[in-house]
């Protein structure tokens, strides 16, 4: 059944550590076109990050979630999903850092955090060398595959900027208050249309 085979994925072990697996995130533009993201987890680099984000992808979290903080060669950042009360079950939940043991690099993702131990469910895919972040405890846990940096994560839209009131992209207080009702001010959001663990 499918249900043991996730169960076997998730309990492989490869030198005394879960072994890395793949996401897919399928990207949508604001003109209906997508584009596949295949991302390959390393439980190594990051064991909670990783697994936190495994059980976001794994339970839905991520579909019909917008990019709502994009800053041009810095970064793409998404996670807090349109639905106010699933975003306030899930960021209650927070989980202990993680020590950085891979670099902040182009195409790397980590968790957003507000502080120590405060990582819950915002990621950003890194779209510059960002090593600078290293020393501030972000760590990487999953870096993009193949191409998908030129053919997918460049074209996430950056437009809107750092979020209100220093740019004009949404306001993260009000994302996670009111959700899709106000995130359809910001029209031209990429959206992951969808998240799945593929192997």
């Amino acid at each position: 059944s499918s249900s043991s085979q996730r169960v076997e994925a998730q309990t492989t072990q490869v030198d005394g550590a879960m072994a890395n697996f793949k996401v897919e995130l399928v990207l949508q533009f604001d003109d209906g076109s997508t584009a596949p993201v295949l991302l390959e987890v390393h439980p190594d680099w990051a064991p909670l990050g990783a697994a936190r984000f495994r059980e976001l992808v794994e339970t839905g979290y991520y579909d019909g979630c917008k990019f709502h903080r994009v800053i041009t060669d810095f970064m793409a950042q998404v996670g807090i999903c349109g639905d106010p009360t699933l975003y306030s079950q899930w960021s209650s939940k927070r989980i202990r850092d993680d020590p950085p043991k891979q670099s902040n690099q182009r195409g790397t993702v980590s968790f957003a955090t507000s502080g120590p131990d405060a990582r819950s469910t915002q990621v950003f895919i890194n779209l510059n060398d960002n090593g600078y972040l290293d020393e501030h405890g972000f760590a990487p846990f999953a870096v993009v595959l193949g191409d998908g940096m030129d053919t997918a994560v460049s074209k996430i839209y950056a437009g809107y900027g750092e979020g209100a009131p220093k740019g004009r992209g949404p306001e993260q207080g009000r994302v996670k208050e009111q959700g899709e009702a106000y995130l359809r001010e910001f029209p031209k959001l990429t959206t992951i249309a969808s998240a799945k663990v593929v192997s």
